[in-house]
């Protein structure tokens, strides 16, 4: 008899008789005893290495240039990669067709972008549906935490199956490095130099994109940055390709950017953009053309590297060892938790050192990735950081750093419909952190595939303040001075196009102005 201690309830005794009360009313309603049986879901992720040469791995999910990247250097290891396009509303639309109810946003652009993608291959392209199945596979990361992430790769089976691509393999790799595919004859061999290839092709993507963010929006001929970037990404992807060191192309990459010719004069609110990492990170209908919005409404954007979230999870492994070395453990696990420790101190000093070199290459000048464990500090006030999921402290860390070094006339917390750790940091946490940093200029949206005259609308109220702001700044540096005199010893300086003012307030065009009184070019007013 199994009994509780301090009720002394007999349960054995409670379900014999909720079973005979299930058999007196089933009787009663003519209904037949059910055969219950433990659901399954199917999870075909067969790949071997003998069907590398016939079968295509599908992919997608960060910014246009990493894809792009990723699939060249993964290519010239032999494999055949294809990025997925950038999701857009037609996707969304399928997302929600064959896709369960109540889904995150990205849940939905995501999913609904592979199917997308499969029903093109069928229905336009002509391949038989048994064909694709055969020779296309998808590849995708997944993670565990407080939100439906570690669920996608479900909403993908479901969603194939309900289009009619059942067994179509969906290969999850998770963010902690365990891999979901039995076997020794893997197709994708995650080993390292498939991750080194791999955190490469990011870390490229991160540095040109950062560069093009940098220049856009002091273009003086409009469209020409966008031009000459096609022309940088094409050096890489063929480096990468032929498997050759990328620093003669981005080297190359420079002097073509520096051809660019820009008026870092103009005074250009600068928007940082945070929160859900989809949603800040993709290009498309996802966002809103966030990026590109914010650009044309004269902002200068201040985006988020995908190297800050490796980083971060190169930190939260640190942090928890530490925490584990705090215990009282026998020598060898201490020994195994500090040999761990090592090598991750390790991965971050060689992540940090290809950064700066491609950074240094391309002519990213005075450009920092967030240093983990200042964040770490600056948030755990309002968010500690033992809690993980999405983007954990650092969101709020971010927000903080920006008033505290005035590193951003406004912050942008972009959040997907849906999202519940975003939605729960930037509506609820972000509201005492803004409570004690009054001068922070905070805007959270969310996104849910069709609201943009909404979030367009609310965004641009915010930059009217954003733009007072950055008016003030550039008054506070050139007082008297005329904005002529300025103009014409920056023309004198001659300076390439990559050249990128040291940081000291948010505004560019006063960093500018500055870095020419430094120079000794203008005299103080």
């Amino acid at each position: 008899m199994k009994t509780n201690n301090v009720f002394q309830i007999d349960f054995d005794a409670v379900e014999k008789e909720v079973r005979r009360y299930e058999q007196h009313q089933s009787a009663i309603l003519n209904i037949e005893p059910r055969q219950s049986e433990q659901w399954f879901d199917a999870n075909p992720t067969a790949f071997t290495k003998q069907q590398r040469d016939t079968t295509t791995v599908l992919f997608g999910g960060l910014t246009l240039m990493q894809d792009a990247f990723i699939q060249a250097a993964c290519e010239g290891m032999g494999y055949k990669f294809k990025a997925l396009d950038c999701p857009d509303n037609a996707a969304m639309q399928i997302g929600k067709e064959f896709g369960n109810r109540g889904q995150c946003n990205p849940t939905y652009f995501t999913v609904g972008n592979l199917v997308k993608y499969l029903i093109h291959l069928r229905d336009k392209e002509g391949i038989d549906t048994q064909t694709i199945i055969d020779n296309y596979i998808f590849s995708t990361a997944g993670a565990c935490g407080p939100c439906r992430f570690g669920l996608y790769v479900t909403e993908y089976r479901k969603a194939l199956r309900d289009a009619g691509f059942e067994g179509f393999r969906v290969i999850l790799f998770e963010s902690t490095g365990s891999v979901h595919q039995g076997g020794e004859d893997m197709g994708l061999d995650f080993n390292m130099a498939f991750f080194r290839s791999l955190f490469k092709a990011i870390i490229l993507g991160d540095v040109i994109n950062l560069m093009a963010y940098r220049m856009r929006p002091y273009e003086q001929n409009k469209g020409q940055t966008d031009q000459v970037l096609l022309q940088c990404r094409q050096l890489i992807v063929d480096q990468l390709l032929a498997r050759k060191n990328v620093m003669p192309a981005l080297k190359a990459g420079k002097k073509l950017l520096d051809q660019v010719p820009l008026n870092r004069l103009q005074v250009k609110p600068k928007v940082s953009v945070i929160g859900e990492f989809w949603a800040m990170t993709t290009e498309g209908d996802g966002n809103y053309h966030l990026q590109r919005f914010l650009e044309k409404e004269g902002a200068e954007v201040d985006i988020q590297p995908v190297t800050n979230w490796t980083l971060y999870l190169i930190w939260t492994e640190i942090y928890d060892i530490r925490q584990q070395l705090k215990l009282k453990l026998g020598w060898k696990k201490k020994l195994a938790l500090r040999k761990n420790l090592i090598l991750l101190k390790l991965a971050n000093r060689i992540m940090l050192l290809w950064f700066n070199r491609y950074a240094k290459a391309i002519g990213l000048h005075d450009y920092h990735l967030a240093e983990m464990q200042s964040l770490a500090d600056d948030s755990h006030e309002f968010y500690s950081n033992e809690l993980r999921g999405g983007e954990g402290h650092m969101e709020v860390g971010k927000l903080i750093q920006s008033v505290k070094y005035n590193k951003s006339h406004l912050v942008l917390s972009v959040k997907p419909f849906g999202c519940m750790p975003s939605s729960g940091v930037s509506d609820g946490v972000q509201a005492l952190v803004t409570g004690k940093y009054p001068s922070a200029h905070f805007l959270a949206i969310e996104t849910s595939g069709d609201g943009a005259v909404n979030v367009y609308s609310r965004i641009q109220m915010a930059l009217f303040k954003a733009r007072e702001k950055a008016q003030k700044d550039m008054d506070q540096v050139l007082g008297t001075q005329p904005i002529g005199l300025v103009a014409e010893a920056l023309k004198k300086q001659k300076l390439g196009s990559s050249w990128y003012p040291q940081h000291r307030c948010a505004l560019t065009a006063a960093n500018t102005v500055y870095s020419l009184r430094d120079k000794g070019a203008v005299a103080a007013d």
